[in-house]
């Protein structure tokens, strides 16, 4: 069983503490642990190509077009693990800039959806089928790391690298007032117990349970929604179920159709319906640049400036 931590702080900071913690607890139950500093790693940004869609819905594989960075050494190394935890410090009261990259990276290109769809179309055509291990079960943890009380995003923009590949989150947890966290037992208990969590959902992934306080929404736990002015229609921020915001009792409940479960972003029938969406979305715009019309109307914005580079 191993079980992959992972910190995106500071070398030998208290990400990197939290995150060997949790590891430590992750061992006492069996775990084969390893450890990643993101901060040793090169990771470019996503330039947003789509070419992992496009390849993907043709039955071509599953390609990115960057290849001079270390992300897929990580991402072979998240795909070989049993169990994930991720310790993360908040950036602007959400999830650093670099776990935001690594979020992106992942983006359609290891959506369990689009690599379902993909496999499909490369077995009927002949063609290149992705990876296997992208559909793969797989748990996953969380620890933000928060040097104030700014971080209510963090918890849903942490689930949200998850959603991708559906993967199940055991544990998404995040501390404020951290700087002096290694000098509070409790604190650190908490954290030991999410790496033991962890390795135990690990052992029975299918039987894994999400282990953490409960969230507003009943479906994924989380606690951000998009609310619609003057009413109380409201959406997930995570899974993008449209339901109702209400009080009930004097305590607030999100409520929703059970066919919205359908489209939920996590669940299989959700995916299915957002992969042929983008195949037809590519498929047509792929036909419209072909026309003379919208090379005329680009024409007139690459005529317009140049960028400016770095001399």
């Amino acid at each position: 069983m191993k079980i992959l931590g992972i910190s995106f702080g500071t070398k030998n900071g208290t990400n990197d503490s939290l995150c060997m913690e949790a590891l430590m607890g992750a061992k006492e139950k069996g775990g084969d642990v390893e450890f990643i500093q993101m901060s040793t790693l090169n990771i470019r940004h996503c330039t947003g190509c789509c070419a992992c869609a496009k390849t993907l819905l043709s039955g071509k594989g599953n390609m990115c077009t960057i290849k001079d960075d270390d992300f897929e050494w990580l991402l072979d190394k998240m795909l070989d693990a049993d169990g994930i935890i991720i310790s993360d410090p908040i950036f602007e009261e959400g999830a650093s800039g670099l776990f935001h990259t690594i979020t992106d990276r992942f983006g359609p290109r290891t959506d369990r959806g689009n690599n379902v769809i993909g496999t499909k179309i490369a077995q009927e055509t002949g063609g290149k089928i992705p990876d296997p291990r992208l559909l793969k079960d797989k748990v996953i943890s969380y620890i933000g790391v928060g040097g104030s009380d700014w971080g209510t995003r963090v918890q849903c923009e942490h689930a949200m690298h998850a959603l991708t590949p559906m993967w199940k989150v055991i544990d998404n947890a995040w501390f404020p007032w951290a700087k002096s966290v290694l000098m509070e037992d409790d604190k650190l208990a908490e954290v030991h117990q999410i790496g033991c969590n962890l390795a135990e959902a690990a052992k029975d992934v299918e039987k894994a349970e999400y282990k953490g306080e409960e969230g507003a929404c009943p479906h994924c736990h989380n606690r951000l929604f998009y609310l619609e002015p003057g009413s109380t229609k409201a959406i997930c921020g995570l899974c993008g179920i449209v339901g109702e915001i209400t009080v009930e009792d004097g305590k607030t409940k999100f409520s929703f159709p059970e066919e919205q479960l359908e489209h939920a972003h996590d669940t299989m029938s959700g995916k299915f319906i957002h992969g042929k969406d983008i195949q037809r979305n590519e498929g047509a715009f792929a036909e419209i640049r072909k026309t003379d019309e919208f090379k005329t109307r680009k024409k007139k914005y690459t005529d317009f400036i140049t960028p400016t580079t770095v001399r």
